[in-house]
């Protein structure tokens, strides 16, 4: 799920960079409320974790991978606004140190995985347990908010991909940067899931 670079055009890129940057800041203040000795050790274990699960690929039809994300598992547990960092993070070291998404296009990524993943996730588990207030059915809850989160996260990777084509285009009317249209990338994205 991760975009590499190239893919999006710049002002795609920059865009998805602003999109991430009020969540960004607003987790910032949330983490400095409620970082204490109990969840400095969770925050870095989620961390890990995240990255991890990131780094093991499958492949799927079309020659792509597809991966499974911890951050709605993460949210569950420490919150969303800890699981939008600590996702972020793992984001960040795959990008610089393994090339597993691009550095223009990581606004996007951190939108995708860290931010929607976390939020969306998180929401429905809420949901779920007012809905159906169980206590033996929260892993049942937790695997059906991870399965709605990561399809809206890969949702939103194909719109982003498959807008390019339609914004971006050289004067002979090629496209510059993802050459596939929606109809294309949204299910190659949702394929996957």
């Amino acid at each position: 799920m991760h975009i590499p670079d190239g893919y999006l055009s710049p002002t795609t890129s920059i865009v998805m960079y602003a999109a991430s940057a009020p969540f960004l800041a607003a987790a910032s203040k949330q983490v400095q409320k409620k970082l204490n000795r109990k969840s400095i050790p969770m925050l870095g274990v989620f961390g890990a974790f995240s990255f991890l699960i990131m780094m093991l690929n499958v492949p799927l039809p079309g020659g792509t991978t597809g991966h499974a994300v911890g951050s709605v598992l993460a949210a569950i547990v420490l919150g969303p606004w800890l699981s939008i960092l600590s996702t972020t993070v793992a984001l960040i070291i795959q990008a610089l140190f393994f090339g597993d998404g691009g550095i223009l296009t990581l606004g996007a990524n951190i939108f995708n995985m860290a931010i929607v993943m976390s939020l969306v996730g998180y929401g429905i588990f809420i949901l779920l347990k007012k809905v159906l207030p169980k206590k033996n059915l929260e892993p049942v809850f937790a695997g059906i908010a991870g399965y709605i989160g990561i399809n809206v996260a890969a949702f939103l990777a194909g719109i982003e991909l498959g807008v390019q084509p339609l914004l971006f285009k050289s004067a002979t009317g090629q496209p510059l940067y993802f050459p596939y249209p929606l109809r294309i990338s949204v299910p190659a994205m949702m394929i996957g899931i």
